[in-house]
């Protein structure tokens, strides 16, 4: 049998494009604060976006002008602002609408930026019949059309698992040591002691008091229900030395505040505490302005509600996103930022 002759192409077989790549950058309801921020560091003034909630409570989202073949960037954490008036809830369903909405106007590429992933602390069964409401929210994310997630100290290492989608996962980690080192630069902390809440931070605490060059301590803790946890003792030694508690999250204290009293009742001379979110739910402010804290440190992912006592200090992450986002538009490795230091589980 004689192969068939390849017929010849009547002309170029591929049509060359040259178009001027566009990241927009749209901002939910839920942290506009902290998007523009992000906006002024890239040089890039925030979209115009429509957000509203109908006398109904349904959300509303339309975009004012053109996203065709654009990297969306949709700076929206998954909780809420009491500015704005909306709660958890509405904030991740306005992400999803803004999502389907950025896919419907044919945007190149959808990227939510939600440095507070919601429903993060429920990311596992730990009573029969319960859903794993983290995974739902990935599955949410991705029904939508989003294309890629960049967030900030998951609570849990398995959530990257539950997507399907590249998941940027960035840490304040190095911010929060650096606003420490300065500290101790201006004035004298003495020996320095970082002191895990438990078990499942002690990795993140390691790497914490490895760039601090301190010691490591551990609380035994328990957590007999939901929001409750209970402090046993501290392993390790916090006697006449600064204690520098680091946990992912601070929602309403009342753990944090035990073992900050844990940590002066072993005998630390002096006591901070520093976390990436700030939920700050419940009873919080009262809690915290009763403890024994000198500095509790915390970032800008989810806007304060007012009233924070004096002991609270926010940093901004502003300068970690934007670097990350401008990474993702121009096809840069994220990584690179930390050094490759970025898995804290």
């Amino acid at each position: 049998m004689t192969a068939a002759a390849a017929v010849p192409a009547d002309g170029p077989t591929s049509l060359p494009l040259h178009y001027d790549k566009r990241l927009m950058l749209f901002s939910g309801r839920a942290n506009p604060a902290l998007a523009r921020a992000i906006g002024d560091r890239l040089g890039v003034g925030l979209g115009p976006v429509t957000l509203k909630t109908f006398s109904n409570d349904e959300v509303y989202c339309r975009f004012e002008e053109s996203i065709r073949g654009a990297d969306v960037f949709l700076v929206q954490p998954m909780c809420g602002n009491p500015d704005t008036g909306v709660n958890a809830n509405d904030a991740l369903l306005e992400l999803l609408v803004m999502v389907d909405a950025a896919v419907g106007a044919s945007a190149h590429r959808v990227i939510a930026v939600t440095p507070w992933y919601g429903y993060s602390r429920q990311d596992k069964k730990s009573a029969p019949r319960e859903p794993i409401s983290a995974r739902l929210v990935a599955r949410m994310l991705e029904s939508a059309g989003v294309d890629r997630v960049l967030t900030m100290d998951l609570h849990a290492g398995q959530l990257q698992g539950f997507f399907q989608i590249p998941v940027d996962h960035m840490t304040a980690l190095m911010m929060l040591a650096q606003h420490f080192t300065d500290l101790r630069r201006d004035g004298d902390l003495g020996d320095i002691v970082v002191v895990a809440p438990d078990a499942g931070r002690v990795k993140l605490n390691k790497q914490f008091a490895d760039r601090m060059g301190a010691d490591l301590a551990i609380l035994d803790k328990e957590r007999p229900q939901q929001q409750v946890a209970e402090i046993g003792h501290v392993i390790g030694d916090v006697r006449d030395k600064t204690a520098i508690i680091v946990d992912d999250i601070i929602d309403t204290a009342g753990t944090l505040r035990a073992a900050g009293e844990a940590v002066a009742k072993a005998g630390a001379r002096r006591i901070f505490a520093a976390a990436t979110h700030a939920v700050f739910s419940g009873r919080c402010y009262q809690n915290l302005g009763d403890s024994p804290f000198e500095q509790i440190v915390v970032t800008d992912t989810i806007p304060l509600r007012p009233g924070a006592p004096g002991n609270v200090r926010v940093v901004s992450c502003a300068d970690l996103l934007t670097d990350s986002i401008r990474r993702i538009f121009t096809d840069d490795s994220v990584s690179e930022v930390f050094g490759g230091k970025n898995h804290l589980f």
